[in-house]
């Protein structure tokens, strides 16, 4: 069971959605844009589960069977728009998964919401089959857009929706989030260790968190340090750089050839 505090870094957006719940202002429509594994899934799925939460709150219960029923994906009022093709939301997935299920009133909640993660990837045909929707949507209805290139989403429809931009997540607070996770699960991990994890991780806790679990799949039980990181991430420690540099510079054509021998060989 998820909750807002695992959301880390956009703490303004939280509030909004939370302001709006707890004033009875929901809009109809939402586009949360930006970076991939910034977390625009897990707030749409939280933003469902609040709407739909029994005990009517500014956040979920997680108690509630609507809430178990939200984040296990098997609620019958959260729709989550796939597509049939690669790369591609046509027409076709509109009209079969919303347009011609929407005006069916919701099955045991107050709302019915649908969720169309990379909401860019809609054709110009699904995007006119979808303003159309969202010009007069039921007053039951709720959409939820995710996306990382919100500029291929025409003007028509942004128009009709709240926009949240997602930042990417700085290195400070990825770093605080692996270190909260380390702690919980009782590993041992050098703090060196933790920031380049958190770097490589380039604005994205979903990509840090896979890479921690990565790097400490291969060292189960023993201490995580920055150089079995290194090892794990076929990375390269910076100082290598600043050695190369400096012998480019000493016109060290011998040593230059050796340095990058040695990356070559550590791939």
């Amino acid at each position: 069971m998820g909750s807002f505090k695992d959301v880390v870094g956009h703490k303004n957006i939280i509030e909004y959605i939370q302001n709006a719940v707890n004033a009875n202002k929901v809009s109809h429509a939402y586009i949360l844009n930006g970076e991939r594994g910034s977390g625009k899934k897990m707030l749409a799925t939280l933003f469902a589960e609040t709407l739909l939460c029994e005990e009517q709150g500014s956040s979920p219960c997680n108690k509630c069977h609507s809430c178990k029923q939200t984040d296990s994906g098997n609620h019958p009022d959260v729709i989550w728009v796939q597509h049939e093709k690669p790369n591609t939301i046509s027409v076709d997935d509109i009209r079969t998964q919303l347009n011609n299920d929407i005006e069916i009133k919701p099955y045991q909640g107050p709302y019915k919401i649908y969720i169309v993660p990379e909401a860019d990837l809609m054709t110009t045909q699904a995007q006119n089959a979808l303003l159309k929707t969202l010009e007069e949507p039921p007053e039951y209805v709720i959409f939820i857009l995710a996306t990382t290139e919100a500029h291929k989403i025409p003007v028509t429809i942004l128009s009709r929706c709240q926009r949240y931009d997602f930042k990417r997540i700085s290195i400070e607070t990825i770093s605080a989030r692996l270190q909260e996770l380390i702690n919980k699960e009782g590993w041992d991990v050098e703090e060196k260790a933790v920031r380049y994890i958190a770097r490589m991780g380039d604005g994205s806790m979903r990509d840090a968190l896979s890479l921690l679990d990565q790097c400490a799949a291969f060292y189960i039980g023993q201490k995580l340090t920055y150089d079995h990181v290194l090892e794990v991430l076929g990375a390269v420690d910076t100082e290598v750089f600043s050695r190369l540099l400096r012998k480019i510079l000493d016109r060290d054509v011998h040593s230059v050839v050796e340095i990058v021998d040695e990356l070559v060989m550590q791939g």
